[in-house]
């Protein structure tokens, strides 16, 4: 476990964990796997997520709702080869977009695509690895 930072320093982005989002090349159908393992139901409107032919959503009955998006030329990882890694990215929900943006670019995140134009940043760790900023 890693204790929270302490002293002086720059306050912390507040940002929650929204949304697991792995990459797959038929989000529907793997959608529907899931939800026939976890009796959730797939594509259930929600405003605070986008649905579309290449997204799917899956609300369980615990409270997660992962998403699952369409890579076309995906391949599929294979543990523990390191030339085909698992392969996902995680939705984080703020309050404020704009600050967010400021806050995670002062952390050394970087912009790789800076918004598709439905309510969220698109961003990459300092190991490349992306994340998206999405309202509250």
């Amino acid at each position: 476990m890693v204790a929270a930072p302490t002293g002086p320093g720059p306050a912390p982005v507040t940002a929650e964990p929204r949304c697991v989002v792995p990459d797959r090349p038929d989000p529907h159908r793997l959608a529907g796997f899931h939800a026939d393992l976890s009796g959730g139901e797939v594509d259930r409107p929600d405003p605070r997520r986008a649905l579309g032919e290449g997204w799917a959503t899956l609300h369980t009955p615990s409270g997660p709702v992962p998403a699952f998006q369409r890579v076309a030329e995906y391949e599929p990882p294979r543990r523990p080869e390191p030339s085909r890694p698992q392969q996902f990215h995680l939705d984080l929900g703020v309050p404020d977009l704009d600050l967010a943006r400021e806050q995670v670019l002062a952390r050394g995140a970087t912009v790789p695509d800076d918004s598709d134009g439905r309510g969220r940043h698109i961003y990459a760790d300092p190991a490349g690895h992306p994340f998206c900023m999405v309202r509250h």
